[in-house]
């Protein structure tokens, strides 16, 4: 067996890595674009007005209580036919790992922003900041340390996402396995090297977020 794997991985070690630099391509644009989304959705959830209240609200539940696989399936058929431009299958499954990614990162973003001291805000209201001035200077630069380290999580958790893109065949690690498994007929060990890159990356990634969180700890 693990002949095999170690002669699979010779043969074809250009098409998991080809399929890697993909699945890590899609979750940094996922992630990328999902926070800036995500910004805007957490700024309208905090925001006074009861109707945007609601209706972020009912965005975010949507996109919780559904399955991702659900959405991917939905943004790839709808997409198509309403939008003024023709999109790609992968533009269509990019823009849905987006929106999907949006409605975690608004929470981790609110929850970063509100758990910085009110005292905070009151203190820049009566230096006569106003509230866009107040976000921008004095409680984001606070609530970065602790967003960062949660948006690494959300990174990690998107890296395995992009898994499902492989149905529709994306061109991530998982549609690499596919592909190699076609040739070879050879399931097991295909796959078997498909889950050691994932775990690999996953691992690395879980250090490289750890060590972050200690040094964000060691600085507050």
């Amino acid at each position: 067996m693990i002949a095999e794997i170690a002669a699979l991985w010779r043969k074809y070690d250009y098409v998991f890595l080809r399929g890697l630099k993909g699945t890590l391509w899609l979750a940094l644009i996922t992630l990328f674009f999902g926070t800036v989304l995500g910004m805007i959705v957490a700024l309208m959830r905090m925001s006074k007005n009861r109707v945007i209240q609601f209706v972020v609200n009912i965005y975010i539940e949507v996109l919780r209580g559904t399955p991702i696989l659900l959405q991917l399936y939905f943004f790839w058929l709808v997409l198509p036919k309403v939008s003024p431009i023709v999109l790609s299958d992968t533009a269509c499954i990019i823009i849905a790992l987006i929106v999907n990614s949006s409605s975690y990162i608004s929470e981790i973003i609110r929850a970063g922003v509100q758990a910085v001291d009110k005292g905070q805000t009151e203190a820049a209201k009566s230096l006569g900041m106003s509230p866009a001035l107040t976000l921008r200077y004095i409680i984001l630069p606070q609530a970065v340390k602790n967003i960062l380290p949660a948006l690494g999580n959300q990174f990690i958790l998107t890296v395995k996402e992009t898994s499902l893109a492989s149905v529709f065949f994306v061109g991530e690690l998982m549609t690499a396995y596919k592909s190699v498994q076609s040739a070879t007929f050879l399931s097991v060990s295909s796959l078997t090297i498909a889950g050691i890159i994932y775990l690999i990356v996953t691992s690395t990634l879980s250090r490289v977020v750890g060590l972050c969180e200690k040094r964000l700890s060691v600085s507050s």
